[in-house]
Formats: C-alpha cells, sequence, structure tokens
C-alpha cells in the first residue's frame, strides 16, 4: 500500500516537474472547464479540499468527459484524484485536472492537506479543513495548428509563466448531515489586477446533503444543492439526488443546474471496492440547439480501507 501511495504521488510530482515550475507566477488563474460530475457525490475531494482523507482508506478517481461530439476542437476534459486518511486526523491528497478545447490546454495539478477535528468524543459530528497548493499551466497546442507555427505570438504564450494558486475548503459533518464551503482560486481572489477582468473564474463553492440510511432494496437517499460562483455570471445552482439499490451495489443520480441543463448517471459497484459511473450532461440552454451535450465515465477504486 506504501509503495503504491508513493507512485501516486510520484505522478504528481512529475507532472510538476513538466510545468517548467523555475518560472512561476503567483496568481492570475487562467479560467478551467466546467467541474467534472463526479465531485457531486462519487469524488467530493474534487471539489472541497477539506474532503481529503474524511474517510479511512486510500481513494483514486479517474474521470473523463467529451463534449459536443462532431465537433472539431470539441471540449475534452481529463482528471485524476487520490486521497488518503494519513493519520487519525489528517488527510492528504492530489487532484490533477486537464482541459483541452480547441488549440487551449489547461492543467491544474494540486497537492492537498486536511485536518479532522472531532466535535463529540464517538465522533459522530466533525469540523474538516484543507489547503491546497496548485500549479496551473495554460499552452497552446502548435502540432494542431493551421498556420505560421513561427508566429512570435504563439510562442511568447507557450513561454508564459506557469501561476501558482491555492484553494480552501471546510466542511461539517454528523452522521448523514454534510455541510461544505470551498473557495477555489484564493491567491487570485486575494490578489487584484486593474488589468484582468478574471471572467470565468470560480469564486466559490457551497453544498448541503443528508444521506438517509434505509434499507436493503433502496440503500440510500441522498439529496443535495449546490451553489457555485463564477466571476462575471450569475450564481449557479445544482440540485439534485442519489438513489443507491442492492446494498449500494448499484445507484442512480440526477441533478438539475439552473443553467437550464442538467445531469444524470449510473453505476455499479463492487463490495466498495471499485465502482463505474456513466454520465450525461445536457448543454445549457444558449447552446441546446447545436450541440447534444456531454459524456462523463468515472472509476473509483477504494484500497485499504
Amino acid at each position: 500500500m506504501k509503495q503504491f501511495i508513493r507512485y501516486v504521488m510520484s505522478l504528481g510530482v512529475f507532472a510538476l516537474s513538466s510545468f517548467h515550475t523555475n518560472a512561476q507566477t503567483v496568481g492570475n488563474t487562467p479560467p478551467l472547464d466546467e467541474p467534472m460530475t463526479a465531485q457531486y457525490f462519487q469524488a467530493p475531494y474534487m471539489a472541497n479540499a477539506a474532503m481529503a482523507g474524511i474517510d479511512t482508506g486510500l481513494h483514486v478517481t479517474l474521470a473523463y468527459r467529451r463534449q459536443w461530439s462532431g465537433i472539431p476542437g470539441a471540449p475534452e476534459s481529463k482528471a485524476l484524484s487520490a486521497d488518503y486518511m494519513l493519520f487519525k486526523r489528517v488527510g492528504i491528497g492530489m487532484n490533477i485536472y486537464n482541459d483541452k478545447a480547441g488549440l487551449l490546454n489547461n492543467t491544474k495539478v494540486a497537492f492537498t492537506y486536511a485536518y479532522h477535528l472531532p466535535l463529540s468524543a464517538n465522533g459522530a459530528s466533525a469540523l474538516h479543513f484543507g489547503l491546497s497548493g496548485a500549479f496551473i499551466a495554460r499552452r497552446l497546442d502548435t502540432q494542431k495548428l493551421n498556420g505560421d507555427v513561427t508566429d512570435p505570438n504563439i510562442n511568447a504564450f507557450n513561454r508564459r509563466d506557469n501561476y501558482f494558486e491555492a484553494d480552501f475548503g471546510m466542511a461539517f459533518t454528523r452522521k448523514g448531515l454534510t455541510v461544505q464551503a470551498a473557495i477555489p482560486n484564493l491567491v487570485s481572489a486575494v490578489k487584484t489586477r486593474d488589468t484582468d477582468a478574471g471572467i470565468d473564474r470560480a469564486l466559490f463553492f457551497a453544498a448541503a446533503g443528508y444521506k438517509f440510511e434505509t434499507g436493503e432494496q433502496l440503500s440510500s437517499i441522498e439529496p443535495k444543492v449546490c451553489l457555485r460562483g463564477i466571476k462575471g455570471y450569475k450564481d449557479i445552482v445544482d440540485a439534485g439526488a442519489n438513489f443507491a439499490f442492492l446494498q449500494n451495489q448499484l445507484n442512480v443520480f440526477g441533478l438539475y443546474h439552473s443553467t437550464k441543463s442538467f445531469s444524470v448517471g449510473a453505476g455499479a459497484n463492487y463490495r466498495s471496492i471499485a465502482g463505474f459511473q456513466v454520465i450525461y450532461n445536457s448543454q445549457t440552454a444558449g447552446l441546446s440547439n447545436y450541440t447534444n451535450g456531454a459524456f462523463e465515465i468515472n472509476l473509483t477504486v477504494n484500497l485499504a480501507r
């Protein structure tokens, strides 16, 4: 197990080293794509650093999403997250997120430290805090460029500094209740620039949900409401529920977004060791006449529980 953890962490170190981190800029985060749907029920650590190591064992999630199929340069997103309860009250994690849209390639690598503070003797309620340090790189794919690759503007764009960022999150849990809030891109939020409008930058994430344990056939119902803030846009509300069946071996879920779109998914779990999800995200109202939405697949592996 320790060797596997070292392998996962080494993967993140390799990703960081590939960013040429000798030249870094603080803040001024480039806009990243929409978050993975896996963050709502399957992998909450993707949305909130405080959720790293909140449960025993090592949790690894792989996610892939393809949008607007049939359109050249359609957005494509990939994510890898891993979190582990290092000590009784300490969790660590790693998040790697990459999205491509046309020639533009964004990559974010984050490492997380989380502290879990019990509020009762039996641990039924607790406060959780998490802080991530991240590096973000934004590059143009010159191999797919239909034009002059020697253009000095293109070379200047790819020589630009990478960015250091920080994400902060906190959560309160009590039995089936989870209330959480997170501030991504904390450095950019604190650091102001008159020349940087920061459009599309994520401002905050908040969520509240309760998991009702029911029985064997219908194992649990987990309704959840989320609020996301994005600079330059109206706040987005996500509301839905996850339904687990047959002692959590199968699940289906649905979410409605205030952007007049929805997400639906279904999955299967094997003895709480591994889970697989297939998700469809409809397109927002403004683009629904031109595209057919996005498909997402997620794989989660739980080890040493």
